[in-house]
């Protein structure tokens, strides 16, 4: 049953040379993912809201090696870790942020999003969002869309990995996406979740339209895993219930080595390497709801967001990349 199953990333791929960006890599998966690429040789950038556990993360990442160190994808120098700071729920950090990478780096291979929130109290951003929408999905997508451009020029081949969720299936995108009079966390979480599979079919799709090769785009579910993504669970659902939940899971939960297979396995794969706008399991291709394999509803997602961010939606991509990119200038 896939609910017991804890693939393995079986890629022997060295990243020397290469340039990868994880957001929210301080902790959890992201800081796994970030610990592995390290040892493979690339120069992986943390980009992380609070800067102390941040470099608290990079120095723990500079001693301690993944289990089983002695694997060949591991044997050489490590890379380098570089740290920029990034708040997803700041449409202004994310542009700022993007802007320092595309001044300072000379190019970016891989792009891993991976932070987020789950289940927080309903919280409106500064951009006037719902907290997990913005944080899991919108900043995100502002981010990619702002990088893209390095990335072509990083080329020939560069993944974009968007982390997302199983429980997307019990989720569904709404008329108002900030859910301002039906907020439930859950259903925020589950919608923001969602939309992380069809942003990376949608891109995948608008890359093949524009004759974009070599940047492949990639969601996944990671599987369920102990880490601090339910630190709010006490707050909104009952009191102890991080707690509670946690005894309950325990035979399913992965530690975050454990949580990190998959998306290391759509990062670095050599079969992934000819595969793009697909959904990942248990490191290997799988079937997500039909709601996240729907060709309209994924458009009609990427047309609302680029409205709530005031970009033209049905501009060719490569002029449409042009007009997203100005926004640093903003």
């Amino acid at each position: 049953m896939w609910l017991f199953r804890h693939s393995q990333c079986t890629s022997k791929v060295r990243l020397v040379g290469k340039t990868v960006v994880i957001t929210g890599a301080n902790t959890g998966i992201g800081k796994e993912t970030a610990r592995d690429l390290y040892r493979r040789g690339a120069r992986v950038i943390l980009a992380c809201r609070d800067i102390q556990k941040a470099n608290d993360a990079l120095e723990d990442l500079k001693k301690n090696p993944p289990s089983r160190a002695d694997r060949k994808q591991f044997q050489g120098n490590p890379g380098e870790l570089v740290i920029y700071r990034l708040d997803l729920s700041s449409l202004k950090s994310v542009k700022e942020c993007a802007k320092n990478l595309l001044t300072n780096e000379s190019a970016i291979h891989l792009l891993i999003n991976n932070a987020g929130v789950m289940m927080c109290p309903q919280e409106t951003t500064e951009d006037g969002f719902e907290l997990q929408l913005q944080t899991n999905y919108i900043g995100h997508f502002l981010l990619t869309l702002l990088l893209l451009p390095k990335m072509q020029s990083s080329l020939p081949v560069c993944r974009i990995v968007n982390v997302s969720s199983r429980i997307h299936i019990f989720g569904a995108i709404h008329d108002d996406l900030n859910l301002k009079e039906s907020y439930t966390p859950l259903k925020a979480y589950m919608q923001s979740k969602l939309a992380n599979i069809l942003f990376a079919k949608e891109l995948a799709r608008r890359l093949k339209e524009a004759n974009i090769s070599g940047i492949n785009v990639y969601s996944l579910h990671p599987g369920a895993i102990t880490t601090e993504l339910g630190r709010h669970f006490s707050e909104t659902v009952f009191p102890g219930a991080n707690t509670v939940l946690r005894a309950i899971l325990r035979p399913i939960l992965k530690n975050p080595e454990e949580g990190a297979q998959t998306t290391l396995h759509c990062a670095v794969d050599e079969k992934a390497a000819n595969e793009t706008g697909l959904y990942y399991q248990e490191c290997g291709v799988a079937t997500p709801h039909w709601r996240a394999r729907n060709d309209q509803i994924a458009k009609d997602l990427w047309d609302v967001t680029c409205r709530l961010l005031h970009l033209k939606s049905d501009e060719d991509l490569a002029t449409f990349l042009k007009t997203i990119s100005r926004q640093i200038a903003e």
